[in-house]
């Protein structure tokens, strides 16, 4: 039965908190007579995280809270405190299992204080509520404690649903209760750990930890951990040059060496946007400057890793290893779509704080998003709350007209990936298909594993390509299914597409964990125009002798692959992987081979320009999540697998090969590009140059890893050149892999009349008969522009 006076308390406690549904942005904190700062503030956090605006008798809120009230009844059956533990089978040591406890009693706390949850008001679920919080407080998790295990339980985990708890239930709660949560807070997360932006708390790590210590600021009236909290924010704002952070070309990394746009990233970028919406107005609004950084990395860093509501695997780390979890009471599956769509939801709610201009270009790429979002619909997506569903259906519902995805090239030289969405006409009028490369180097990991997760992510950095084309076939392992359905733990982790690798047998966790295996070489990244790129990486195989040149020429509707001088002694065969594409379970989709070429029926197809013949397996693969991930299930699953590989032989020496990926294309358009023999010319490919020519395209792309030759470039140092001309201009881009920062000359034995632009570091050494430029190009992997005319 719902009680009257509950349903009110939580209706009066919610009027006065500023709409954040609103399309304005954030108005400043309204008091009430009555009120002071901090029940406001308290106010507007339950605003942000139990939501507003929506009617809670319609779909989907009524059946996601009806799940919230029938998960709450079954823990509440289910509890049973022990010294030891406050579930069956979820002890505190491990300290999940205090997480784990916590998050049960936040799903209660919802259930009693949310309408249409069938338990709203329930006097009993509310005491059970605060019968398992006081038995964490006296049993584990109080000052007396010292943390043993994961840190990030006792740190993040579980403060932040315990202040989440304590904010809901402040009514209900006596002023010792709401005391010994702040002290236990106050000891796990001590105002050292945001002094120093070192260790643990960097990132999104720190901007977890401020979350709890501001919650704790409130909740206990103490306006210096407010303070400390949104102050602790601003080491996280500036861009960073190596470490953890947010990088000037869109980069994020974690935990020193892993690209983690997808996972951590999207952490920070949520917990920010809550902090923003939770202090703006108030006395302790965030006003650094640094924070119109986090603003512009919504277009500049994490919309082009989205493609149709997923985010690309290449930055989610260990997270693609996790697909259902044990301890996942709602069993939903972290996927790629996951983990886009928790980005998305982020970005939802950074963008009521975003300028007018801001809110509706990032709104029109939400509702793009939501509606190209076939695989597991965002608008019903089991991992969002009411909160997050109403944000989301507000833009959904809006007037603005869904963005599609605009061709072009992301290079992410900071953090070794690259994004390219090739408009498949050379129209540039929108994306007619998605890939992205994953690459490693000093900089950067080939994986990470730890806490049992992701064991075999080895050749997850050696050159993997994975891609979608727009309009291939639906299901799950269609379109953006492909890396969905069951992908990680039925793949053949030595046939990963796109890479290179010995087929040397690797133990588990091999080259270590966090991070640890990180290859020698510098020169991995690239060039772009913004359009087209030229992107290359120097390989040296994770615990085996390989060694391997790889370069990817990223053009309208295609991407040429390159690769010289691969050498190996393992004594096994080396292998580059052409592409393994899942099929679903059972796929029945028709593969057609060629004269040196391949086509695979709602996918797209492959030409070989040289390099061994193309070998070919249709295989059925069985795994479960539990193979890859100890927290995960162990039920097993079959999918249908089509590998298309070039075999290298045993030891090879100076092997190369040469392909073309053509995404969506249809068979007669393989086919005819495979007869073609006049569209691309492949100028060089050994172990000191890379390059290709594409006369319609206006295109001349090389990769240099020594001084030397490609066609009509010379450089005088390793580099990588792209050149497009236009009618009678042309725009040549360069930079310096590698990133010794030291000065570089590039020769175009072209006739050029003169220099229309160049970019500060470029200068113009001759033009006439030939073109001569010394580049200075610093350390980062820029890409910089020369434009000229040419005679």
């Amino acid at each position: 039965m719902i009680s009257t006076r509950r349903t009110f308390l939580l209706a009066a406690a919610l009027a006065p908190a500023v709409p954040l549904l609103a399309s304005a942005p954030f108005a400043p904190v309204a008091h009430a007579a009555d009120d002071d700062p901090y029940d406001t503030l308290r106010r507007r956090w339950l605003e942000i995280a139990l939501g507003a605006g929506y009617d809670p008798a319609t779909e989907p809120y009524a059946s996601r809270l009806a799940e919230t009230g029938e998960l709450a009844r079954g823990f509440r059956a289910s509890m049973a405190p022990t010294v030891n533990s406050l579930w069956p089978g979820y002890p505190y040591d491990p300290p999940a299992g205090i997480t784990q406890a916590y998050s049960r009693l936040w799903t209660m706390t919802q259930a009693y204080v949310q309408e249409g949850t069938g338990s709203t008001g329930d006097a009993g679920l509310l005491a059970d509520v605060l019968r398992g919080l006081d038995h964490l407080s006296a049993t584990v998790y109080n000052p007396s404690t010292t943390r043993y295990g994961n840190w990030w339980e006792w740190q993040i985990g579980s403060p932040r649903l315990l202040m989440d708890i304590v904010a809901a239930l402040y009514g209900e709660l006596s002023d010792a209760q709401v005391a010994a949560a702040c002290a236990a807070v106050d000891h796990f997360v001590p105002d050292s750990m945001l002094g120093d932006y070192t260790g643990t708390s960097t990132g999104a790590n720190r901007v977890d930890l401020c979350r709890s210590v501001a919650l704790r600021g409130i909740l206990g009236r103490a306006p210096e951990k407010i303070a400390l909290a949104r102050d602790a924010l601003s080491p996280v704002f500036p861009y960073v040059t190596k470490g953890d952070g947010l990088y000037a070309d869109g980069s994020f990394v974690q935990h020193t060496w892993v690209a983690y746009s997808g996972t951590y990233g999207q952490v920070m970028l949520d917990g920010l946007g809550r902090l923003f919406a939770l202090l703006a107005g108030s006395p302790w609004e965030v006003t650094d400057p640094g924070r119109q950084i986090i603003l512009d990395s919504v277009e500049q860093a994490y919309a082009p890793l989205i493609h149709d509501g997923l985010m690309m695997d290449s930055v989610n780390g260990r997270a693609i290893s996790r697909g259902y979890l044990k301890s996942d009471d709602r069993q939903v599956m972290r996927s790629d779509h996951f983990h886009g769509q928790a980005l998305i939801a982020a970005i939802t709610l950074l963008a009521q704080g975003a300028s007018a201009a801001e809110r509706e270009r990032w709104q029109g790429r939400i509702k793009g998003w939501i509606e190209r979002d076939t695989v597991t619909p965002i608008l019903t997506a089991r991992q969002f709350g009411v909160a997050d569903l109403a944000r989301l259906h507000a833009v959904a519902d809006s007037a603005l007209p869904a963005a599609p995805e605009p061709a072009g090239h992301h290079l992410f030289a900071a953090m070794d990936r690259a994004v390219h969405r090739g408009s498949g006409t050379g129209s540039g009028k929108g994306a007619g298909f998605t890939a992205n490369i994953s690459m490693a180097s000093e900089r950067i990991a080939y994986y990470e594993c730890g806490n049992g997760e992701n064991p075999r992510g080895w050749h997850t950095g050696a050159g993997m390509l994975y891609w979608w084309a727009d309009g291939s076939r639906s299901g799950p392992s269609g379109g953006s299914g492909q890396y969905t359905d069951w992908y990680w733990p039925t793949v053949d982790w030595y046939r990963l597409p796109g890479t290179t690798v010995s087929t040397k047998r690797l133990a588990d966790r091999a080259g270590g964990e966090w991070g640890e295996p990180k290859p020698p070489p510098r020169w991995v990244g690239g060039t772009t125009d913004g359009e087209f790129a030229a992107v290359g990486q120097h390989l040296l195989g994770l615990g085996s002798t390989l060694q391997a040149r790889k370069s990817w020429f990223c053009l309208d509707d295609a991407i040429v692959c390159l690769g010289a001088g691969i050498t190996a002694t393992d004594g096994v065969p080396v292998e580059t992987v052409v592409d393994n594409r899942n099929l679903g379970e059972g796929g029945t989709q028709a593969f057609v081979r060629g004269p040196g070429w391949a086509h695979l029926e709602g996918h797209g197809g492959w030409v070989v320009l040289a390099g061994p013949a193309l070998r070919t397996l249709r295989e059925d693969r069985t795994g479960a999540w539990s193979d890859i991930n100890t927290t995960s299930t162990t039920e097993r699953r079959t999918r249908r697998w089509q590998t298309l590989w070039l075999d290298h032989g045993t030891d090879p020496v100076d092997a190369s090969y040469a392909y073309v990926v053509l995404p969506g294309a249809s068979r007669r358009t393989v086919a005819a590009r495979a007869a073609d023999r006049h569209r691309l010319s492949v100028l060089a490919n050994d172990s000191g140059r890379q390059a290709v020519s594409v006369p319609a395209l206006g295109l001349l792309a090389a990769n240099f890893w020594r001084p030397g030759t490609a066609g009509p470039l010379t450089v005088t140092a390793p580099a990588s050149v792209l050149v497009r001309r236009r009618g009678r201009t042309a725009t040549l881009c360069v930079s310096e892999p590698p990133r010794t920062g030291e000065a570089l000359e590039v020769l175009w034995d072209r006739p050029v009349r003169g220099v229309v632009r160049a970019d500060p570091g470029i200068e113009v050494l001759a033009t006439g008969r030939r073109l001569r430029l010394r580049v200075t190009p610093g350390k980062v992997c820029a890409s910089m522009e020369c434009e000229v005319t040419l005679s």
